[in-house]
């Protein structure tokens, strides 16, 4: 692209959900959009590898869901999505238990059949939590009882945050699900699927007709980038925008290990968490079980599994968690006092704005789907 030619209405930095949906919307007003990132394929964290046909969640799951009737009915309008339905596993040394806790887990824990059986006993674990809870681990024993604490949560948590339970707010386990009926879907919500053909088809969709350059890091020739558009929206990270001037924001991430295994069916089920500290990583995923269901499992006679190792996040490594203790939300609040003063950047999405997002509230928050 020569310098200065082109002149666009917006300059989108990112091509994640965020990016891609706010280019989906200038571009139906009429606005000419330019999408750039820093990758080498659109999509952000939404993008598939296709391995021996089946579509890989290359930076770990996604399980679109929601409530918002509005919401379902434009993403589906895009792309079609299954009716895949999140219920995942927990391996506690080679106990296997239902998740979310529900009727089932407890049955599997205690023998318990009834309602009330259940209750009984979480209430008299939940009482050696005196007032109110102060950190995660009293959160979750004041949720759950300290039975579910300890094999489910304790150690399982410690390896995706890689501190202490002691040592970790209880803000962060606030909305642990607890069910006192047999059923095992994660999620509360109305809808919830995956689109068929892979999240890569969702994001062609918000793109189509759009021009996106990949490999383009934004930081790297700034000015250049800055001076091709009227507005920008940008998605990344918030404090390398302002040149890390109040400090950089932590991060936790994952590392992925993905292998293809000489089965048709490994685990049985898209996820399984490993809760016990005897195994380095959190969970196993099984990408195939996201879109093939029943016989269809079988008719591919490979399988693809990714086991997800948490570990600090550095330069170079991806940044996926927001680290929400006071100190990082001190430096952020310093950035948003910056980025609210700005009158022709936007700034949108997990890195932007410092917080953990799902899917649905994103397209929600773009689009204006109330």
């Amino acid at each position: 692209m020569e310098r200065n030619k082109s002149k666009y209405d917006v300059l989108i930095v990112g091509a994640g959900l965020y990016g891609a949906l706010s280019a989906w919307k200038a571009n139906r007003e009429g606005k000419k959009c330019l999408v750039i990132d820093r990758r080498p394929q659109p999509g952000g964290n939404l993008y598939c590898d296709n391995i021996e046909g089946i579509n890989v969640h290359t930076y770990g799951p996604h399980i679109f869901h929601t409530s918002n009737k509005k919401v379902w009915d434009f993403v589906n309008s895009l792309v079609p999505f299954n009716n895949f339905i999140n219920c995942p596993l927990a391996n506690y040394k080679g106990e296997l238990y239902n998740l979310p806790f529900n009727m089932n887990t407890f049955h599997q824990m205690w023998g318990v059949t009834t309602p009330a059986q259940a209750e009984a006993i979480i209430r008299e674990q939940k009482r050696e939590v005196q007032g109110e809870p102060s950190n995660l681990e009293e959160q979750a024993v004041s949720l759950v009882g300290r039975d579910i604490y300890e094999k489910l949560v304790k150690e399982y948590t410690q390896k995706q945050w890689g501190r202490e339970c002691r040592n970790l707010p209880a803000f962060i386990i606030k909305r642990l699900p607890v069910r006192y009926v047999y059923n095992n879907n994660y999620f509360n919500d109305t809808y919830q699927g995956v689109p068929i053909g892979g999240y890569n088809k969702l994001i062609e969709a918000l793109l189509e007709g759009i021009e996106v350059l990949t490999g383009a890091d934004f930081f790297e020739d700034r000015e250049y980038w800055e001076s091709l558009a009227d507005n920008i929206v940008f998605t990344g990270r918030i404090d390398e925008f302002y040149g890390f001037r109040f400090g950089k924001l932590d991060y936790r991430t994952v590392s992925l290990k993905t292998e293809v295994l000489e089965q048709p069916n490994f685990q049985g089920n898209a996820v399984v968490n490993y809760t016990s500290k005897d195994e380095p990583f959190t969970r196993i995923i099984e990408h195939k079980h996201f879109e093939m269901f029943g016989d269809a499992v079988y008719a591919r006679p490979k399988t693809v599994i990714s086991k997800e190792y948490p570990c600090e996040w550095s330069e170079g490594k991806e940044p996926f968690y927001p680290v929400n203790d006071q100190k990082n939300t001190r430096i952020y609040q310093q950035y948003k006092e910056l980025a609210d003063k700005e009158t022709n950047v936007a700034f949108g999405g997990r890195l932007a704005e410092y917080k953990y997002y799902d899917m649905a509230p994103i397209v929600e928050k773009v689009l204006d789907l109330k």
